[in-house]
């Protein structure tokens, strides 16, 4: 079997984390499949790359549909970000956790040896809402030409195509945005098409329109509006930069809830939303409010995307950790949320985050809600650590919170985590293959064993889940 070969009617097997299917291909090797396929379905595949023990290919057609897919309404478009729509939610769920106890095979070596300390594993916290939930919606203008194709596309506005970065597909109606959102983004769609002004291409660094970025305020309903254009295309003049301020007004008198408009600067050729940010009309920030606090959020903020969601994933945090009193540290701790949640538990926290303006937005939030018992500092969580230890060898009762990257933490932090001899440790994690590399290591290396394993789905219709271990020495 040859790369670009086509293998034909290939059942797929099951979805492993990251959201690639797999299955067997006639010889007994594995195929890892790209392109969105369903468990049941039977399909074609193009081979992509061929491996020593698997073949990584794409799919090509359906054959035969899966019985977990579900017949979706005429105007739903199914996007790289929302692949498992048609799978119904109920098996999204039964899929998402079983993938996290096969993390955990890696990990049972531990507690087979003393199952006494086998940790609970409890069921799946579903998404309070699974449409319409997305508190942050990221569209892209591009265009897309292929005289292979036939296509000759000047003005697109919508989504990138599944793992084709290039494309974007037009987008009629997002099933993850509100109807809200929607009517925005239409606004937006039928002026940026009317101005005269290009798409950007970043193959020439030609173009003006780059990024729409929709933040609304699940319980207060506030929205901040980003548009993010290329500032320095040639044809820009004072007359388009007058005619995007009064097309702003307009949105704002259609849709009250708009409470922020900025208009980001952006000539970087990277397809990111970065730049400077001008707000154009309303006030700086929007506020949400998050389990009786309340955050303000500005255009680079990081907040979780789905705002019932973190409800429930910071409640499971909250109701794991069983200490009081002492000292927190909140690591990878971005805006410091966990940590303002926590902070009437403890008598000192400290909030660690690399990026200093996420750590700006959290000593903000802090004081908005009287938690003038944290301490928020910018430095690689493996950095601060031992100089914390050196600094405070007398703290006796410190407790963690741990909520790293997908990539998990950093090889230097583990051995530092433990000399902290901490009671016990929560670790979240959006990674429970990392998260099972980490556990390990810490398992091999002290006395904690695990209490609790609650995965919890911040995000449906995605391959994306989130994992909340406790750790008790």
């Amino acid at each position: 079997m040859k790369k670009n070969e086509i293998l034909e009617n290939i059942s797929v097997d099951k979805l492993i984390f990251g959201g690639k299917g797999l299955a067997v291909a006639p010889d007994g090797r594995k195929i890892i499949i790209t392109g969105g396929v369903i468990p049941g379905s039977v399909v074609n595949l193009r081979i992509l790359k061929v491996k020593k023990g698997h073949f990584e290919a794409q799919i090509v057609d359906t054959v035969k549909k899966s019985p977990l897919e579900q017949e979706l309404p005429a105007h739903y478009q199914v996007y790289g970000g929302c692949k498992w729509l048609p799978i119904a939610y109920k098996e999204q769920l039964k899929i998402k956790e079983e993938q996290v106890r096969e993390a955990f095979h890696y990990v049972e070596k531990y507690w087979q040896e003393s199952p006494e300390k086998t940790p609970v594993f409890h069921p799946i916290v579903a998404s309070p809402e699974i449409y319409g939930y997305r508190n942050k919606v990221e569209f892209s203008w591009g265009k897309y030409i292929s005289e292979k194709e036939g296509v000759y596309d000047t003005f697109r506005f919508g989504f990138h195509a599944q793992a084709q970065f290039d494309r974007i597909i037009d987008c009629d109606f997002c099933v993850l945005a509100d109807d809200e959102i929607n009517a925005i983004f239409k606004e937006m769609n039928e002026y940026s098409r009317k101005s005269g002004l290009p798409t950007y291409d970043p193959k020439t660094n030609i173009g003006f329109w780059r990024h729409f970025v929709v933040r609304k305020a699940h319980f207060t309903n506030e929205i901040m509006l980003i548009l993010s254009i290329n500032h320095e295309f040639e044809e820009y003049n004072r007359k388009h930069e007058g005619d995007i301020l009064i097309f702003a007004g307009k949105l704002m008198e259609q849709f009250p809830h708009i409470a922020s408009i900025y208009l980001l600067q952006n000539s970087g050729r990277a397809d990111i939303v970065t730049g400077e940010a001008i707000l154009m009309k309303g006030k700086p920030t929007i506020t949400e409010h998050l389990l009786g606090k309340t955050f303000e959020i500005n255009p680079k903020s990081f907040f979780q995307t789905n705002s019932l969601g973190a409800e429930k994933l910071y409640s499971v945090v909250r109701d794991l950790m069983k200490t009081q009193g002492g000292t927190l540290l909140d690591l990878y701790a971005g805006t410091g949320t966990i940590g303002i949640l926590l902070a009437d538990r403890f008598e000192k926290v400290y909030s660690v985050e690399l990026v200093p303006e996420a750590s700006k937005d959290g000593a903000k939030n802090a004081l908005k809600n009287g938690a003038t018992n944290i301490t928020f500092i910018n430095d690689k969580t493996e950095n601060f650590l031992p100089k914390f230890l050196a600094e405070n060898s007398d703290i006796k009762n410190t407790s963690l919170i741990i909520d790293p990257p997908r990539d998990g933490m950093h090889p230097g932090a583990l051995p530092e985590i433990l000399k902290f001899n901490s009671k016990e440790i929560i670790y979240v994690s959006c990674n429970p293959a990392t998260l099972a590399r980490d556990l390990d290591y810490i398992f091999a290396n002290s006395d904690y064993h695990l209490t609790d394993i609650i995965p919890v789905d911040m995000f449906p219709h995605t391959h994306h889940i989130e994992t909340v271990v406790r750790l008790e020495k």
